[in-house]
């Protein structure tokens, strides 16, 4: 995964397991762009949520492990992919190699699943709003804890499909490689991987925002209902226990299905490009490794590492009080937002001076004498 593109021949024939250095140069780049921001926005968010004020929610929990799980992918993924298009070879021990790609596949499992339950929280909350009630806090834990776990477990074949050893019998050129069963084995690790990494959890997301989309369907006809039915109770038309008693959705929760659906649209849309493109490798028997080929599959793969950029910024907007939350973790920002709501305040202070001054002086009397006025002369 990432890597089956190392083969390439170059066109000068310099190097029969060389690369296009010019399109290695392009990744580099992105790759390490990626890291920093992924690293920087996931940070932000952990430690605005370490900050803030407001009372942790259920939401707020998932958020926190999805910023971590995307720190993963970020660290074990992005990382070790971007040093290796630097060396282009893997440079370490057979153990070393194996362990990177676990936590690879790990990091992929752990930040899929963990949106996974987050959106099957937010259906409970949703569409079941009376099982929240029952101990949703520790609901959530033991859906955050059997996630990492399962990530953990489902990841442990690269351990036996990947080791230091040659790229090509005889070739004396060493890389951390994946060994397969010819000639069905690449393709069954390519659909596995695509069927429990996307196919699945993407199936799981649909049913659950259509009924999301129902309930929330259900609510607005309920209060278009109720509306209409409390006009026509004080026309003295029926009586107020004709309207059905249906439970009505916060603007909360609403905020909160908003945020997962552009998550999970945002993973969609980074994703599904390079499952698509690794399935076409190995299921079309024409696939040749040519230019046009590779650049696919180097593109897909840098627009897959871009998900975690994004699910940082998408918290950003949709809490408003976590970028608040992030500046109080620098004493600068404390003094700066301080002097402004200083400011502010004075600013306030002299206009509502001048304004009671104003108010103050009526027509028939003089500045100082404004208590000594009737309220029978219009202001």
């Amino acid at each position: 995964m990432g890597n089956l593109g190392n083969g390439t021949v170059l066109p000068n024939g310099s190097d029969p397991f060389g690369r296009n250095e010019e399109v290695a140069k392009i990744e580099i780049a992105v790759l390490s762009i990626t890291f920093v921001v992924a690293v920087i926005g996931n940070v932000s968010v952990l430690l605005a949520m370490f900050n803030t004020k407001k009372k942790k929610s259920r939401m707020h929990l998932f958020i926190r492990h999805l910023s971590i799980a995307d720190l993963v992918v970020a660290f074990f993924q992005v990382l070790p992919q971007l040093c290796w298009k630097i060396t282009f070879r893997f440079y370490g021990p057979d153990v070393l190699c194996r362990i990177v790609k676990h936590l690879q596949v790990m990091g992929m499992f752990a930040s899929t699943y963990m949106m996974v339950m987050m959106t099957v929280d937010r259906y409970i909350a949703i569409c079941h709003p009376l099982k929240t009630l029952q101990q949703p806090t520790q609901r959530s834990y033991i859906m955050i804890i059997s996630t990492w776990m399962c990530s953990l477990v489902l990841s442990m074949p690269q351990y036996f499909i990947f080791s230091l050893s040659e790229i090509k019998n005889g070739s004396v050129v060493y890389d951390c490689w994946g060994h397969f069963i010819e000639p069905w084995g690449v393709k069954a690790y390519i659909t596995w991987i695509t069927v429990s990494i996307f196919v699945i959890p993407v199936f799981i997301l649909m049913i659950c925002y259509g009924f999301i989309c129902h309930s929330i369907w259900k609510n607005i006809k309920y209060k278009t209902r109720n509306t209409h039915a409390g006009v026509a109770s004080k026309n003295g038309l029926i009586g107020n226990n004709s309207v059905s008693n249906v439970t009505t959705i916060s603007r909360a929760k609403l905020r909160t299905v908003k945020m997962t659906f552009v998550i999970v649209l945002a993973y969609i849309i980074c994703w599904s490009p390079f499952f698509i493109v690794q399935m076409w490798s190995v299921w079309d028997e024409n696939f040749a490794w040519d230019e046009s080929e590779n650049t696919a599959v180097t593109l897909s793969a840098l627009l897959a590492s871009l998900n975690s950029c994004c699910n940082p910024w998408i918290y950003m907007i949709f809490s408003g009080h976590l970028l608040h939350d992030f500046t109080l973790c620098f004493p600068c920002c404390n003094k700066l937002r301080y002097k402004f709501k200083k400011e502010d305040s004075d600013s306030s202070l002299r206009r509502n001076t001048v304004l009671t001054k104003m108010t103050n002086r009526s027509p028939t009397c003089s500045s100082g004498s404004s208590f000594q006025c009737t309220n029978d002369f219009p202001v």
